[in-house]
């Protein structure tokens, strides 16, 4: 149960990023029926599974446009998981909404469990700048399972920054694109964790490329997309 929350839960703050373009948003998927696919990697090149994205219910004009994007993942195993959030462009700002991610689909694939969710908004601006810093974001989240078992967990991105620009090439193509750090700090039970990264953004196109690393700088874990169309 925990595993299933946790994939749900890191894959939404590390490809919360872009995938298409309006005038509203340069990175962000707002194209009605646009896909995108992403291959997933552990730290050795392996494949560790896929995430499939859709736009859905674009909604609006002009500066303000809302849309739900879906989200299918699949393991290695043939585990599969299911669920969808919104996103919103107001202006020259996009945000998440994290709370639209734990949806009654999703909560019905975790059997019997209460979740109280807070927090704030994963906001990006629709033009990057080489050492722009970014605002964070924070998940708080509160579970009551069966058996009156109960698990808090806090996931907060900090320290956000675009650091260059590179060319990057992956089985979708060659892309010119922003590189953006982040961390990613991970409070559950009695445990921290804090996970750098980073991400490669296309304008048009959205997220390119991740990765993952341990507080030793060391490559822990990959995603690249490779098929995507709109």
């Amino acid at each position: 149960m925990k595993s299933k929350i946790l994939i749900i839960l890191t894959t939404f703050f590390a490809l919360n990023l872009s995938f298409g373009q309006t005038s509203c948003s340069q990175y962000y998927p707002m194209v009605e029926g646009a896909t995108f696919e992403y291959t997933s990697y552990d730290k050795k090149g392996g494949e560790e599974g896929k995430i499939n994205y859709k736009v859905t219910n674009v909604t609006g004009s002009g500066d303000n446009i809302s849309a739900t994007m879906v989200m299918d993942i699949s393991d290695k195993k043939g585990n599969t998981y299911s669920s969808e959030y919104d996103i919103m462009c107001d202006g020259n700002v996009v945000k998440v909404d994290f709370k639209s991610l734990m949806n009654e689909q999703m909560l019905s694939q975790m059997g019997d469990i209460e979740m109280d969710i807070t927090g704030t908004d994963i906001e990006w601006p629709n033009s990057l700048n080489v050492g722009q810093s970014l605002p964070d974001g924070n998940l708080n989240v509160k579970m009551k399972m069966s058996g009156a078992i109960n698990m808090n967990m806090n996931v907060e991105t900090i320290n956000r920054k675009v650091e260059k620009q590179e060319s990057v090439t992956t089985p979708a193509g060659t892309f010119d694109c922003y590189v953006v750090y982040s961390e990613t700090k991970t409070k559950m039970m009695v445990g921290n964790q804090v996970s750098p990264s980073r991400v490669w953004l296309s304008e048009g196109v959205g997220m390119v490329k991740q990765e993952s690393y341990n507080k030793s700088g060391k490559l822990m874990t990959s995603s690249m997309l490779t098929q995507f169309s709109k």
